[in-house]
């Protein structure tokens, strides 16, 4: 049997490890599902520095179609808002939903991604030479679209009601697959490229059975049936309402990749794609804890939220901001002091590792202060409050990042540093300016309900 966490009970500290430990191992086995297909990429003989930018160039696409899972996804707060009020009904027909949005636009996304993909990868930066190995990728990733979005956007109603356990392995199950196939479709078949996104595509269906075989199973407290899947527009609405903060989160992180591959082969060419493409896998490896651990906060403060325990949230917030400042302070030193150890995981050209080390140090300095992006962006989510964790998506990536890539390298000859530099500064505005709003607006906000309520 499937264990749930009840999140009326305990300290609210355990309640949030309870659910965050599992989903930080899930999401650091959902990294293995891009990461390691990077580092066999990468170690690829003769070839694997510009197959490596080659998949680069198609992030852009992959994080605009975990944007529109997350769109979706991202409206599972509303669920246990709703199981908070004792009203499992209503949060099946958001489940139900948020499921049948996924699969029409799944269908729509790997449509339109199929007819454009060449004209897109082009407009993104790639060069000849580099659409060999993007193209090849992209095709055969898009036509597993459907299935990584049920996988991806349905996990998080299952954290919702507390199976996080569940949730844990639906990745694990993936992520298993994805690194016995990898090796053997990349190397032993002689499909490179093409051997690591069918190995991506497979895995990903893997996921997407295991998840909707428990959501109509016995186990689940919310099921997904056939009569919640019916779209009501004030519902669809609403999980968009609540959704759109991580959609925006994944889609400016899609028009920054843009900027930056844009700009990087205007001023240093298919080398530097490559280096991005190591500095973004060493980024998630870095953030993925922190992801993981305010995912978990998440559906344990809504819950507490909705059932009235404001003391309770607001101790799992401070906990979760004090925790991902603490563990980012760490990471950011390690990254510092050795930065040759985490670039050669993906490659150990000569060329690349001595442009590649000044480009890391620039690029995560300052690393703790996203944490107060995500703390702040958890606190408003959590809370329903979609207008403010919009807001600062929007600041921190379009606002601040992308027109300061497209500045900075024209000043005092920058060039691609840069380029690097762009990210550092966005995460001491736009971190600072997130969480200090939170401060400024949420914890009063949840003091004055908690005297009310005990009036």
């Amino acid at each position: 049997m499937a264990r749930q966490t009840d999140f009326s009970r305990g300290s609210v500290k355990k309640n949030i490890m309870a659910v965050a430990l599992p989903m930080i191992a899930a999401q650091l086995l959902n990294l293995l599902y891009n990461i390691v297909d990077r580092i066999y990429i990468g170690m690829m003989p003769g070839d694997g520095q510009i197959a490596l930018g080659g998949l680069g160039l198609c992030f852009p696409i992959i994080m605009l179609i975990t944007a529109f899972t997350n769109l979706f996804g991202g409206g599972s707060p509303l669920c246990a808002i709703a199981r908070g009020k004792g009203d499992d009904q209503e949060a099946e027909r958001i489940m139900g939903n948020a499921f049948a949005m996924l699969l029409l636009v799944g269908i729509v996304l790997m449509t339109i991604g199929l007819t454009f993909q060449k004209p897109i990868l082009y407009l993104f930066g790639a060069s000849d030479e580099m659409y060999r190995y993007a193209g090849s990728y992209i095709r055969i990733y898009l036509c597993g679209t459907v299935p990584v979005m049920i996988a991806l956007g349905m996990n998080p109603y299952i954290n919702s009601q507390g199976f996080a356990k569940i949730g844990m392995l639906t990745v694990l199950l993936g992520a298993g697959v994805n690194i016995v196939l990898d090796p053997i479709l990349i190397f032993v078949c002689k499909m490179g490229v093409r051997g690591a996104a069918t190995a991506t595509v497979i895995s990903q269906t893997l996921s997407a059975a295991w998840v909707l075989h428990f959501l109509i199973g016995k186990q689940a407290v919310l099921k997904l049936r056939r009569s919640s899947m019916r779209l009501d527009a004030g519902r669809v609405k609403s999980i968009m309402a609540l959704g759109v903060s991580s959609f925006m989160m994944s889609f400016t992180n899609s028009l920054v990749q843009v900027a930056c591959n844009t700009m990087l082969q205007q001023y240093g060419g298919d080398l530097y794609i490559s280096i991005m493409t190591i500095l973004n896998s060493v980024r998630e490896m870095a953030q993925t804890p922190v992801g993981g651990l305010t995912n978990g906060a998440s559906p344990v403060l809504s819950y507490n939220y909705g059932e009235g325990s404001y003391q309770k949230v607001k101790e799992g917030i401070r906990f979760s901001a004090i925790t991902c400042i603490s563990y980012t302070l760490v990471i950011w030193g390690l990254i510092f002091l050795f930065p040759e150890f985490f670039i050669r995981i993906f490659n150990r050209d000569a060329e690349l590792m001595k442009a590649a080390v000044p480009a890391l140090h620039i690029y995560f300095f300052g690393f703790f202060m996203m944490a107060l992006q995500f703390s702040g962006q958890t606190a408003f989510t959590s809370l329903g409050k979609a207008k403010f964790a919009i807001f600062f998506s929007l600041l921190r990536k379009v606002v601040i990042v992308v027109p300061l890539t497209f500045l900075l390298p024209r000043i005092g000859n920058l060039g691609v540093n840069g380029v690097f530099l762009a990210e550092p500064i966005s995460n001491f505005i736009g971190g600072t300016a997130c969480f200090v709003t939170m401060l400024c607006t949420v914890m009063p906000e949840l003091n004055g309900k908690e005297r009310g309520k005990t009036r």
